[in-house]
């Protein structure tokens, strides 16, 4: 694909329910589980879906994916500012 559709459209899936064109922003802060269970096996990792806002929500997400793609890379990683970022690079050293 071209760089500018990749840019539009590129880790955006529409919601089945709304199906919405455009990528939704998210001002939610936390999320519901289904059950405890769903909960922990949330934050150890087994299964993927949103638990916080500040670690990863539906928005950041798409970003991210878009990101990845526009740059032919595998992953990305937005981050709320350029301290955070230079944070994030320096202690993966």
């Amino acid at each position: 694909m071209k760089a500018e559709t990749l840019a539009l459209h590129a880790g955006f899936k529409s919601d089945p329910t709304t199906k919405a064109a455009t990528t939704p922003i998210y001002q939610t802060t936390s999320y519901t589980f289904d059950d405890t269970q769903h909960g922990a096996d949330l934050f150890d990792l087994k299964v993927q879906g949103n638990i916080y806002t500040r670690i990863m929500n539906p928005t950041n997400s798409v970003l991210e994916e878009r990101m990845a793609a526009l740059e032919g890379g595998v992953g990305a990683l937005a981050v709320a500012s350029g301290m955070a970022a230079i944070t994030y690079a320096l202690q993966t050293i």
